[in-house]
C-alpha cells in the first residue's frame, strides 16, 4: 500500500497538479492542511484525501510530521504541494511497492529539480538536490527543528530513479513570501540560541556569511550556468543570512 502524504497552507494554485501526478497509482492521500483560508481542501477533496484540519505553524515540519503520523501504507512518500513526481519516479515507486516488504533499504533519497525565475536550475547546489521523501512506514520522521532540516532514517538509505519537478519559485513574488517566512524563522532560531549582538556576530550575519554563501552557489557550484536566474538565487541566498540577523536584533529591541 502507498501512502502519499502533504502539509498545506493556500495552495489552491499548486495542489491540483501536484495530486494528478499520484492520483493514479496512490492507495491513500493524506493532506494535513494549516487552516488554509483559500480552495486547498476543496481542491483535496476532489482527490478523495484524508483531511486534518490544523493550524498553520511556522515550522511546517510539524504539520508534515502530523502528516506521515497520519499515513498507513506500507510506503510513504511525502510531498510538498508545489511538487510533481516525473514519470520515470512514479514507475520506480511502482515497483518498488511490489517488494517493498523483502527490501533492507529503509528510505529513499529523491533527486529534484528546482524550477526558479523561469528555469529549472543546473548549478548552483540546486540538482540534484537529493531530499529523503520517500520511505517504508516507521522508518523516518522530521525532527521538526528546523525547516531546512532532512529526514531521520532509522536504517539504510538509497537514492531513487526519476525526479521530483520543484516548482517552488513559479514567480519572484512567491519566493520573496517565503524568503520572508524562512528570515522570520531563522531569527527566532537566533534568539533561542542567545546569539549575542555585538561587533563579531554583526560582522558574521552582514559581511562574511553572505560573502561567502553567495561565492560558494555562484562561483564555487557554478551557479553563473543558469544565467541571471542563477545569479539571483546565489545573492538572494546570501542576503538570506543578513535579513535574518536584523530581524533577530529588532527583536531583542522589543524584549527591552
Amino acid at each position: 500500500m502507498i501512502s502519499v502524504v502533504l502539509a498545506t497552507y493556500n495552495e489552491e494554485k499548486n495542489l491540483a497538479k501536484c495530486l494528478n501526478s499520484v492520483r493514479d497509482w496512490a492507495d491513500e492521500i493524506v493532506v494535513v492542511d494549516g487552516s488554509s483560508i483559500d480552495k486547498t481542501r476543496e481542491i483535496a477533496k476532489k482527490y478523495r484525501a484524508l483531511i486534518v484540519k490544523t493550524t498553520n505553524k511556522l515550522n511546517f515540519h510539524i504539520n508534515k510530521q502530523m502528516a506521515i503520523d497520519h499515513a498507513k501504507g506500507d510506503l510513504v512518500l511525502q510531498l510538498d504541494a508545489d511538487e510533481v513526481v516525473d514519470e520515470e519516479l512514479r514507475n520506480f515507486i511502482l515497483e518498488l511497492n511490489k517488494k517493498v516488504a523483502k527490501t533492507k533499504i529503509s528510505a529513499w533519497y529523491l533527486k529534484r529539480k528546482n524550477y526558479f525565475f523561469g528555469r529549472f536550475l543546473k548549478k548552483g547546489g540546486q540538482y540534484p538536490d537529493q531530499v529523503i521523501r520517500l520511505f517504508k512506514k516507521n522508518r523516518a520522521y522530521l525532527p521538526a527543528k528546523d525547516v531546512h532540516e532532512q529526514m531521520v532514517v532509522k536504517g539504510v538509505t538509497k537514492i531513487a530513479d526519476g525526479h521530483l519537478l520543484h516548482y517552488s519559485n513559479p514567480r519572484f513574488a512567491v519566493y520573496w513570501h517565503k524568503f520572508n517566512t524562512y528570515t522570520s524563522f531563522k531569527a527566532h532560531q537566533l534568539e533561542d540560541s542567545k546569539v549575542k549582538i555585538n561587533f563579531f556576530s554583526f560582522f558574521y550575519f552582514v559581511f562574511y556569511k553572505p560573502i561567502l554563501t553567495f561565492f560558494n552557489l555562484y562561483f564555487r557550484h557554478k551557479g553563473f550556468v543558469d544565467g541571471w536566474a542563477g545569479f539571483i538565487f546565489a545573492y538572494f541566498s546570501g542576503f538570506y543570512f543578513l535579513v535574518s540577523y536584523l530581524k533577530y536584533y529588532e527583536l531583542t529591541l522589543n524584549h527591552d
